[in-house]
């Protein structure tokens, strides 16, 4: 019987269906218990079972229940996961997101990685969330960069969806994507261009980082599709948007803090890249707390 693998939850999307993630998950799991989960052996009778509520410690915006769900069930398909809240949700702390009943044996091989991943993906949620919500009012979007976890990028790129930005490109292959090294082996931003518009699908956007508002009016008339203002200041970037006039789609990108990204988007850039979103987001405090067992 061949049974059809759907998505970990309605609106996840391809990235998180199991023929995806399920490799991924399996890998860690692996890492994790090496041989065995030496601890649960000796210490969690066979035949008990338990309840526990995942517990979010700190106010934020959850992310990673349809990962832990999957999870669970790769460990152990008599462990239930029941959320109590809806992925993307802001909550204060002390809110129960979820409850798992099942084998204690197996909920303990599972607990750290399922935290470890939920902290990480909320925390890039809830840095997202604050970045999006910074600039509200203005046409300007929030992007991630690949700055992200060797290994961890699928979820950290889904994270910061959830958090409500959106995602640049999730791999070298994407998008064309002109920097200042490619520049200085093409020669010019206008040989570069004309490359990779001859090498690349009819259909591949092609994006050149340029530094100063030359490059830009180099860039424009080479006919790049996106330009990315790189370390520009306010006054320069609002320049840049002048002289573009909607010719191309502008993104600014570098020294981008939660302080400055208003500033910036009021500029009238259309994207804001934000390296942070997945390299400084570090960890929301999340708990798994065991309430009851039943032995036998």
């Amino acid at each position: 019987m061949v049974t059809t693998l759907r998505p970990v939850a309605p609106g996840a999307g391809t990235d998180l269906h199991p023929l995806i993630l399920d490799p991924l998950l399996e890998s860690w799991l692996r890492e994790d218990w090496a041989w065995g989960d030496l601890t649960t052996r000796t210490v969690v009778p066979a035949d008990c079972t338990c309840r526990a509520t995942l517990l979010l410690k700190q106010e934020g915006v959850v992310a990673g229940l349809p990962v832990v769900a999957r999870l669970l069930t790769l460990v152990d398909p008599q462990l239930t996961f029941t959320p109590l809240v809806t992925e993307g949700d802001a909550l204060e702390a002390g809110t129960e997101l979820a409850r798992i009943e099942g084998p204690a044996g197996s909920l303990m091989m599972a607990e750290r990685l399922a935290l470890n991943l939920m902290q990480r993906m909320s925390a890039i949620a809830t840095l997202t969330r604050l970045h999006v919500e910074a600039v509200t009012g203005t046409h300007a979007e929030i992007l991630d960069t690949r700055k992200t976890t060797p290994g961890l990028r699928l979820l950290e790129k889904y994270a910061v969806r959830v958090g409500g930005g959106r995602n640049h490109r999730y791999a070298l292959a994407d998008a064309i994507m002109i920097k200042d090294n490619h520049l200085a082996i093409a020669g010019s931003i206008a040989e570069a261009v004309q490359r990779a518009r001859a090498g690349a699908a009819a259909t591949t956007r092609i994006e050149v980082e340029v530094e100063d508002l030359l490059m830009l009016e180099e860039a424009i008339a080479a006919g790049a599709d996106l330009v990315m203002l790189d370390n520009m200041g306010l006054e320069v970037m609002r320049e840049a948007v002048r002289i573009a006039a909607g010719r191309v789609l502008l993104e600014a990108s570098g020294g981008i803090t939660l302080a400055r990204v208003r500033a910036v988007a009021e500029t009238g850039v259309d994207f804001i890249s934000v390296g942070a979103l997945t390299h400084s987001a570090g960890s929301l405090d999340i708990s798994l707390d065991v309430e009851e067992t039943t032995l036998g």
